[in-house]
């Protein structure tokens, strides 16, 4: 069976350093921060009083305000996204065939603030019995956004979750590239969103210390492979990409951001939180990402790596790319873009695929923001170009971008330029 060949035909994103596709893009080349102190709760009584959120976003540009109080805020990130890319895409609904569109979407941990609102109501009130709102399953169950994507535009088509914590978007652009290429869909909207910022959200990975804890000066706080760094700083927000078989996409006479052309999958088996010291499954899901694509090490041209701004997690990354692309990997640019979107969790892997490509579109790479010049780590090679606070034009003519996830889940996505 001949594999369909799938290209990205529309983008949407609601991050920390923009509302739309191009603001974020924008800001992401001039090394614009999004972290400031936290708004959405009160940070007194937390070790970290910081994050990257969204700001400015009138909701009700996108949603109903009726039907938006009956969303959790992270299913409200994935509407906006998913109603930006469909825009963004150019495609006539009233001549799709809606039974051959679908939508795979990916989220970390779901509706955590619905929650802690609910509960903590309840236990406010507990004298008077169980009286939780109607809304409450509906508003915290992960798979939800997929579905309220679905029934916005009537698309039926595949309609489901991916969950594996910060590669849950990075597996659903897997799992929808391999439906249109199997030839099961004409187009699937892909993409992540993630909002917990709130006490759980922050208290639990405080305790974890996991956490950047620079309360003094947030914008500097997410500062992949640089000696100083104490944790990753936590992001919100949202990403969707259109994936499309390219004939379709070329029929209707689609713009074309670039054709998606490898996955890959695979396990640490080492540890729940932390990942292989020798960067195992990070080496083991490259290769199998350059694999699929039917790529050599030396084609590449840019990796936006996870990144996150954690001791274990940088080291190990910087080898698994080292022992991957051997001499081509001090070719390469590498960027961690966390360090100015901080980290979005199950939204991670959607808003870094969508800024990689950009890359292959663009022929520049975004920074790696908050390094110093005496702020090196013994442990990391720095003749490896981490693109260091500032963006690099380049050719690209194909790039990749990681996610990991706690538990030791691994997925990497790949993206060329679109040639006929």
């Amino acid at each position: 069976m001949e594999l369909k060949r799938v290209v990205v035909t529309g983008l949407g994103a609601v991050t920390p350093v923009g509302n739309t596709v191009e603001e974020t893009w924008n800001n992401l080349l001039n090394g614009v921060s999004g972290a400031a102190p936290i708004t959405q709760f009160d940070t007194s009584k937390c070790k970290t009083h910081f994050a990257c959120e969204v700001k400015g976003l009138d909701i009700n540009q996108y949603l109903d305000r009726k039907e938006s109080r009956r969303l959790d805020r992270y299913t409200q990130l994935a509407m906006i996204s998913a109603i930006q890319a469909v825009a963004d895409s150019g495609m006539d609904l009233e001549k799709e065939d809606k039974n051959r569109i679908g939508v795979v979407y990916g989220v970390g941990i779901g509706g955590i603030r619905s929650f802690e609102d609910e509960v903590t109501y309840y236990a406010q009130h507990i004298e008077d019995g169980p009286k939780f709102s109607p809304f409450f399953i509906p508003k915290i169950i992960a798979d939800i956004a997929s579905g309220h994507i679905s029934i916005h535009f009537g698309f039926r088509g595949p309609n489901y979750t991916t969950i594996s914590a910060c590669a849950s978007s990075s597996n659903a652009l897997a799992d929808a590239f391999n439906i249109i290429r199997l030839g099961k869909a004409n187009a699937i909207v892909a993409g992540g969103a993630e909002s917990a910022i709130c006490m759980c959200g922050v208290g639990g990975f405080n305790a974890m210390k996991a956490l950047s804890t620079r309360n003094d000066d947030p914008q500097r706080a997410s500062r992949p492979f640089s000696a100083s760094r104490d944790g990753f700083v936590m992001a919100e927000g949202a990403g969707c990409l259109i994936l499309e078989e390219l004939e379709h996409a070329k029929a209707r006479g689609a713009r074309i951001y670039a054709e998606m052309v490898g996955e890959g999958e695979s396990g640490d088996a080492y540890h729940i939180t932390a990942s292989h010291p020798e960067g195992l499954g990070a080496k083991l899901v490259m290769q199998a990402a350059l694999e699929d694509a039917g790529l050599e090490p030396e084609d590449i041209d840019y990796i936006n790596v996870h990144g996150t701004s954690t001791h274990v997690g940088d080291i190990s990354e910087m080898k698994a790319i080292k022992d991957v692309f051997g001499d081509n990997a001090y070719k390469l640019n590498i960027s961690s873009t966390k360090s100015m979107t901080g980290h979005l969790l199950g939204a991670a892997g959607a808003i870094e695929a969508m800024i990689t490509l950009l890359a292959v579109k663009n022929d520049i790479v975004p920074p790696t923001i908050n390094h110093d010049e005496d702020d090196k780590d013994p442990e990391i090679d720095y003749n490896l170009n981490f693109t260091f606070n500032k963006a690099q034009k380049r050719e690209v003519r194909a790039a990749i971008s990681n996610t990991f996830g706690f538990g030791g889940h691994n997925a990497c996505v790949v993206f060329k330029k679109y040639a006929k």
